[in-house]
């Protein structure tokens, strides 16, 4: 399929919602991932990313006044031996749960549903990314069949990596009142070879006002070692970017 620009889909959609990028650099050496938020409520805009060990979380800053976070804080990332999980809820926890018991990512996912936060019944995203003799990765989305979001459509989508491409998958197709969701297979992009073009590309495309924050990460295939970088668009007092 062809190769799209990322940025380019990113700077022309105002509120693609929460969104996860997967792919291989150029040279071949690095798997690539960037997982964003983004938030049209001031308490959905109360948050950040936090680094846990490898693992990444989402704080609520000062003044998010929300009763029910189950939906908003989350751990979206999670690093394991020889993988890593990147969703947009706490199916993160269902999968390493089912991963660590010697089941699967798409197992897991079948005990889990769409988002219940009617009208827009957000669908659930995750990926995994595989490390080994070979790497690969997977794309999940459960979102709801119908219009009262009583039945649940799962789609996975599992990838042999192409050098200097990769996939883009997001909650919401366009923005609206009712925001529908995303729709067809994830979108087939280009992946630059240098990090800090990648990760600045995607937080520079994205809509300022919309955008809360984004998690990039370039692990090198050889070594293991990753480069990782955290942006926020609201920052907490004694916070670091």
């Amino acid at each position: 399929m062809k190769q799209q620009d990322l940025f380019e889909i990113l700077k022309s959609h105002p509120y693609p919602g929460r969104g996860i990028v997967l792919g291989l650099t150029p040279d071949g050496t690095k798997a690539a991932i960037a997982y964003f938020i983004m938030g049209r409520s001031a308490g959905s805009r109360s948050r950040a990313f936090v680094k846990n060990g490898d693992d990444l979380a989402i704080q609520m800053l000062d003044g998010g006044k929300i009763l029910d976070t189950s939906l908003i804080l989350y751990t979206p990332l999670r690093t394991l031996d020889g993988r890593v999980v990147v969703t947009n809820g706490d199916q993160t926890d269902t999968i390493v749960a089912a991963l660590e018991n010697g089941s699967s990512f798409e197992e897991a996912l079948c005990t889990r549903r769409h988002e219940p936060d009617a009208p827009h019944f957000t669908p659930r995203i995750s990926g995994m990314q595989t490390f080994g003799s070979a790497f690969f990765y997977k794309l999940s989305i459960l979102k709801a069949g119908d219009e009262h979001g009583e039945t649940c459509v799962r789609e996975t989508f599992d990838y042999e990596p192409v050098k200097g491409a990769g996939h883009l998958i997001h909650t919401y197709q366009m923005d609206g009142l009712v925001l529908p969701s995303f729709s067809g297979e994830p979108r087939t992009v280009s992946i630059p070879d240098d990090f800090t073009a990648f990760a600045e590309g995607v937080w520079n495309a994205l809509n300022a006002e919309n955008k809360v924050a984004l998690y990039a990460r370039y692990t090198d295939l050889k070594s293991g070692v990753y480069e990782d970088r955290i942006f926020n668009q609201y920052m907490a007092e004694g916070m670091k970017a």
